[in-house]
């Protein structure tokens, strides 16, 4: 399938290399804030073999476009849906949905409204070490608590890009931002949480609007409680944690490896190390997990079936995400609504 990608910040690098290397989907069309952003990507890429638009609407409605990647930053992102929305053109969109729960909610429903399918890349779900998991959880017996880590490190040249950390632009800090996809992946393994009490704070290792250090505590529906520690103020920065203690046995998810430890006295091991740019280089991950979401929702398109992560269900780490940011805000516990 042909795709069309809006947008030529950090992230897009990752998407031409993602597609690059995959043989079920092309780009054939580049859009940009503006055109010299387009025609340098373009020439930046000339494997590709895609050709530059003079904007967003030129792209989304033009026939040699399957489906629309939507990479722009959260606070450009309305515009271009609701094109793609009048042309009939499924979206999937790099995280965040928008820059709150209230925004999100409406983009979400103004697909859905038209029938427009919507795909949000979550690609740490993409992980094959996920879906040995995922099949282990029962065996892992009731849940009883979470421990999530997300201790990353950002340089402050990272925040001094124009509209960074800002509510603003992006709608927020390190909760929206970098550990949202931690905690996405978390709520696809433990089910919800109903209720949060939170601390956050800006760290001296940064000037920027928003929070770049979070800790939490968490209840689930499942009866099961948790703690979460989020920070980009976390020098040189380490790979993100998710560590499920069940009734039979614990399991320990890094990057792209899972360590389980059964109550009977065995230990496995799944998977294989793998980088997420928890370091001073955000893109110092792998760009195979954006591939395997690309093609699955170029695939979710052509059978009429959800994509990996369907707009609807992204809304859920928003949900927890405002209520983190109120419970801090307003120093007491918070339902997740």
């Amino acid at each position: 399938m042909r795709a069309g990608l809006i947008g030529t910040g950090m992230v897009a690098a990752t998407y031409a290399a993602a597609i690059a290397a995959s043989t079920k989907v092309r780009l054939s069309r580049v859009a940009a804030r503006t055109q010299a952003s387009a025609d340098g990507f373009v020439a930046a890429h000339p494997g590709l073999g895609a050709e530059a638009c003079a904007g967003a609407l030129e792209l989304v409605t033009d026939p040699e476009v399957d489906f629309v990647i939507l990479a722009t930053p959260p606070d450009a992102r309305e515009a271009a849906v609701h094109g793609a929305i009048l042309a009939a053109k499924p979206v999937l969109m790099e995280k965040p949905v928008e820059r709150d729960l209230p925004r999100a909610r409406a983009l979400v429903e103004a697909c859905e409204a038209a029938g427009v399918p919507l795909g949000i890349v979550l690609q740490h779900r993409a992980r094959p070490v996920v879906a040995d998991l995922t099949e282990r959880m029962a065996q892992l017996g009731q849940l009883h608590a979470v421990e999530v880590a997300v201790p990353w490190w950002r340089p402050q040249a990272y925040y001094d890009a124009p509209g960074r950390g800002t509510y603003a632009q992006d709608g927020g800090g390190v909760l929206i931002t970098q550990a949202i996809h931690t905690l996405d992946l978390m709520l696809s393994l433990t089910g919800p949480v109903t209720e949060v009490t939170a601390m956050a704070a800006t760290t001296g290792f940064h000037q920027m609007e928003a929070e770049d250090f979070v800790s939490a505590g968490l209840r689930f529906a499942s009866g099961a409680v948790g703690t979460l520690f989020a920070s980009t103020a976390s020098y040189p920065g380490r790979g993100e944690t998710i560590t499920l203690h069940g009734a039979q046995g614990s399991a320990t998810l890094e990057a792209g490896q899972v360590r389980i430890s059964w109550q009977d006295g065995r230990d496995e091991v799944l998977g294989a190390a793998a980088a997420s740019g928890a370091g001073a280089d955000p893109m110092a991950f792998t760009s195979d997990w954006h591939q395997w979401v690309i093609e699955d929702f170029a695939q979710a398109v052509a059978e009429g079936r959800a994509p990996m992560v369907p707009g609807r269900e992204a809304l859920a780490v928003h949900g927890l995400i405002g209520a983190l940011e109120r419970s801090a805000r307003e120093g007491r516990r918070v339902e997740v609504g």
